[in-house]
This record gives structure tokens, sequence and C-alpha cells, in this order.
């Protein structure tokens, strides 16, 4: 084993408590490198009726230890860290955590497009509903402000406002209103107090709120001046006072947080935590990494550029529970638009609403496995649409009207997706959904790793980093989206690709097509790509240029069928067009 890996802990074990499933993931060091070894996976018991996550935590380690061989739980039904001579338990433990319901909140700051925002912003980083947003813009009264926080009972609220030693007086009035209102509520419901605003006034935003709740948490001003947001110090302190509330509501969070070493972290949080490494890895490529996590509850958007990482965790957004937030914003035909095949609207619409009372149920037939690959598609392009604001301006300049902004690579995680029957299904469900545009790699999370990474990350960056490298996140292809509209049939680009043997091929793909080049997985090729109808592939506007290219599972992947995607209005053509592009895939 090398000398760097003798510094660190050889074994860790990395949990996640989810909506539906609870699952327990084991690493060791394997000839010298990192690798992932196996997982259990059980029903989540985090809600109703248990409320107890220790039970879905058990469960998972018991098939993690039927899989391994390996004893993790000692007679006292104790996890035994760190391992025994004999072999028995783990060294270090990981934990992230997104199985109880979003967390609501009320977030007050000055101004709407000033300090509300950056509130807003921090929040979205967690799963929660901003349920109540407070401003001097707001044109209630105060006692309307008090009664709307009466009837949230909010688990926290977020205080913002005032560049560093700017306003005062008017922070001091929202911190009195939120005052009278936690006077009225019971001991018992009153929310937990963030100030992340000037921080001039904090001894007195502290005296004014302390003695109504346990404590007032704090954080470094989000705003210190208008041109400047720093979101780093406050997410810290917002990630402790999360976990803190979800102590008291769930049962067994505490002992979660106890075997990872006080470091559980929110599942989209983790998540994040890789995507911005991948943009580090991957920053020669001058594009952003966008990361896409698909759980039964609640959608992750990550995108990061040079390490800047934008964040959005939408709650109520899922192929589960989810599903009913997905309804209430979009129509049915959104969905039904996307199945290859000839259903009935209200078969779908019964599967969907059984889906939300049973989200661990498994599609038994072809049609109800559509379904679900259909609403992932659309739950990845509404989120998309959610998400474009919070990409940074570097990512936006690159973007084209109605069209995903340049990404490379784009990491997708999600069971619907990734526990697809067919890796082509996958494929074609990510092509889709999200639209990606330009050159770029599709990378599936078929084991749900990543979120475990981002934890493991904090207690042995080199376990997470070997793992995230090898062969346990699979290249679906890379991709050649050109982005643009043309008559369909007409050529569209010119393909010319040199492989590493020497030999070359040249293709022309025509309008409304998905075409797939030989490239075998792990082989290069040089790529040369020469639009037509003024047609942009990333170098701009009916302009070529070359790439180098790394075969995936599925080769080499150019989607000649424009941005944004506009299917055919017919339902018979419609279907008949998803199946050829399916094929096209060859797998």
């Amino acid at each position: 084993m090398s000398e760097m890996t003798d510094r660190v802990s050889n074994s860790l074990l990395a949990i996640d408590v989810g909506a539906v499933n609870t699952r327990a993931f084991l690493f060791d060091a394997v000839e010298g490198k990192y690798r992932f070894l196996a997982s259990g996976a059980a029903l989540s018991t985090a809600t109703a009726p248990m409320h107890d996550t220790s039970e879905g935590v058990r469960y998972s380690m018991d098939e993690l230890q039927r899989v391994t061989g390996r004893r993790l739980v000692g007679v006292d039904e104790q996890l035994i860290q760190p391992t025994t001579e004999e072999g028995f338990g783990v060294d270090v433990t990981a934990s992230t955590f997104s199985g109880g319901p979003p967390l609501q909140v009320v977030t007050m700051g000055l101004l709407d497009h000033v300090s509300l925002r950056s509130a807003n912003r921090l929040i979205s980083s967690i799963y929660a509903d901003i349920s109540e947003k407070i401003s001097i813009d707001d044109k209630r009264r105060a006692e309307g402000q008090i009664d709307a926080i009466l009837r949230k009972r909010p688990d926290l609220v977020v205080i913002a406002g005032g560049t560093e030693n700017g306003a005062g007086r008017s922070v001091l009035r929202l911190v009195n209103t939120l005052a009278l209102a936690l006077k009225l509520l019971p001991e018992d419901a009153r929310p937990e107090v963030l100030y992340v605003g000037n921080q001039r006034i904090v001894e007195q935003v502290t005296r004014t709120v302390d003695t109504l709740v346990a404590s007032v948490h704090t954080a470094a001003n989000i705003r210190p001046s208008l041109g400047v947001e720093q979101l780093g110090p406050a997410e810290a302190e917002l990630y402790e006072v999360s976990r803190r509330i979800y102590e008291r509501k769930v049962l067994g969070v505490d002992e979660l947080n106890f075997w990872a070493g006080g470091r559980m972290l929110p599942t989209s949080v983790a998540f994040g935590r890789v995507i911005r490494f991948l943009s580090k890895a991957y920053g020669e490529s001058k594009k952003g990494v966008l990361g896409v996590d698909l759980g039964a509850s609640s959608t992750t958007v990550a995108a990061a550029l040079d390490g800047e990482l934008r964040l959005n965790a939408i709650p109520n957004l899922g192929v589960g529970a989810g599903l009913q937030g997905l309804l209430n914003h979009i129509r049915l035909e959104a969905i039904t638009r996307w199945l290859p095949i000839e259903m009935a609207d209200q078969y779908v619409l019964d599967y969907l609403y059984n889906k939300t009372i049973y989200p661990a149920s498994l599609p038994a037939t072809p049609e109800d496995l559509a379904i679900e690959l259909a609403v992932a598609r659309e739950a990845l392009n509404y989120a998309i649409q959610q998400s474009g604001d919070s990409f940074s301006a570097d990512m936006r300049r690159s973007k084209t009207a109605g069209a995903l902004p340049w990404f490379y690579p784009i990491l997708v995680s999600g069971s619907v997706i990734a526990k697809a029957p067919n890796l082509g299904q996958s494929l074609m469900a990510i092509l889709d959904g999200l639209q990606p545009t330009g050159f770029t790699k599709i990378i599936l999370d078929q084991n749900a790793l990543t979120s475990p990474m981002g934890a493991a990350g904090e207690v042995n960056p080199l376990l997470a980093v070997q793992v995230l490298m090898s062969n346990s996140f699979p290249s679906l292809a890379d991709v050649i989206a050109p982005v643009g509209t043309a008559k369909a049939g007409s050529p569209v680009v010119q393909v010319n690709i040199t492989y590493d043997t020497g030999q070359s091929n040249k293709y022309e793909v025509k309008y409304g097509s998905v075409f797939r080049v030989p490239l075998p997985a792990g082989r290069r090729a040089q790529v040369r790509v020469v639009p037509f109808q003024n047609f942009d592939v990333g170098w701009g506007p009916g302009r070529s240029g070359s790439n180098n290219a790394v075969g995936g599972l599925f080769g080499l992947i150019i989607d000649a069928r424009g941005r944004p995607l506009e299917l055919p209005a017919s339902p018979e053509r419609r279907r008949e067009a998803m199946r050829r592009w399916m094929s096209a895939l060859g797998r």
C-alpha cells in the first residue's frame, strides 16, 4: 500500500438517508487504491409511521453485512468503529441526510432584490420550503407580517439586511416584528433564528431575540456590500442549524451524526461538493460542470465553474412523493408527450397518483416503465428551468436562447434513470430531459455514490478522489449537440473522426436524427465538427472546431435534433420518432 494511503483511515462507511431508501456504502483500500466495494439498501424509516432513521439504517447495514460478509455491528447493536484487529467494523463514517420533510423557512431582508434575494439563495442549498418572505418592500402592516409567521409555524427564520456599517434601524424593525411573533408562539413551536446581516448590530439582534428562543445563530453578513454576495460562512452555520432541527424532529439523526463525528451533511450539499471538485478537475475545458440528482421527493441541480458552485435543492419535485409538486406546475400532456407507446391519459394519471402514495413501488410492465422515464424527462426539464437564474454569469454568457449553457461534463444521479433496465433508456432520458448543447460528456451515477463521496471528502479526500476517478462512474457517451433549427432531413453537421490508430472516418448527420459514431469505451479520438446552416456547436454560429473525444459505453453520439428540442405534433409521428431515436443507440 502506498505511503499516501497509509496516512489516512483505510475503510469508510457512508450512510445516506433518503426519502425512500436508506443506503449503506462500504469503501476500502484494494491494492493501494480506494475502491467502492458494496452497498446495502432498505426502505427509509425517517418519515411516518416510524419517524426514526435508525431502523432503516440498521436494515441497510444488515444487507451490507450479508453482501460483504464483514461484521459492522457488534452484539450491543452499535457500530464497530474503528476497525478491530479481526477486521470487523470500519475506521471512519460519513453520513448524508435528506429523509425528513422539507424545513419550513421564513426569510426576512431589507430589499427584495438584494438581501432578501441572497437569503433565499442561501436557503436554496438545503431541502427547505420558503413559506414566507418579508422585507421593507412588503405592503403588509406589521400585524399582517406577524400573522403570516404565526400561520406558517416555521422551523427556521433567516434574517439578512444592511451592508457592513450600513442600515441598522430598518433591520432592527424586522427583528422587532419577529420578536413579537415569537412571543405569541408556544415555546415548543418557536423556530431557530439565523442572523446573517449587518454585523454592527449583532448584539442588539441577539438581545432582542435571545430570551425568546434557545439561542440566536449568527454568521458573517451575506451582503457585506451591494455588489458583493458571500454565502460561504453562512452556509456552514445553516447546515449546523438544519441538522439540529432534524435531530429534534426525527429520531436517530443524532446517532447518525455522532457516528459521522458531527459532520453529517444535507445530501444536496454533499452532492454539490463533488460537482465543485469536478469543475476544478475539468477546468481546462473552460466550461461549467453540471450535476443533477433526481430523487423521489426532491431534485438537486448543481452547477460549478472553476470551483464556484451554484446549488439549488428543489423540494417537492421528484419521481415519488415529489410527483405531486411536479403535477402542480405542469400539464399531463407535458409528460405523455414522452411516451413511446400509446396509453390512455387516465391510465397514466392513475399510475402517477399511485406512485405518490407508494413511492417505493417499481414499474411492473413496459407501460409503467415508460411512464416513469417520461416523468424523469419532464422532472429534469423542469428542474433546469427552475435553476436557470442560479447559473453564474459566466455560464449564462455562453447560453443560447432556450438552450442549456455549455457544460462539460454532465453528471446525473437518481434511481429512476440509473436503474433503467437498459442503459440506452438512461442515456435517452438524459438527452431528452436536459437537452445538452455543444460538446459534452454524460456520466451516470449508477450506484448513487456522488453524495456519499461529497461527505467522505471531508474525512478522507484521497478516497473520494480515487473513487470518483474509478469506473464506478461510467461515461455513457461523449455527445455533440448542435444548437439551432432547420428543415427535417437537411444536413446539420459533418463530423470527421480520427482514431488513435490513425484510421479516420467522415459522417454527415441530418436534422432530426440521433447518430451513433463507433468509439469503443475508453478509446480516444480527434473529432472535427463542421456545422451547416449557422448551427452552433460551441465555437460560435457556423464555426468549425476540433476536440478530443473519449468513447463511452455508447461511443460518440451526435444529437442533431436541434435546440430547443421540438417533438412532432402528431402523436403517431412523435412515437415513431422516439422509437427511431432509441434504436439509433444500438443497445
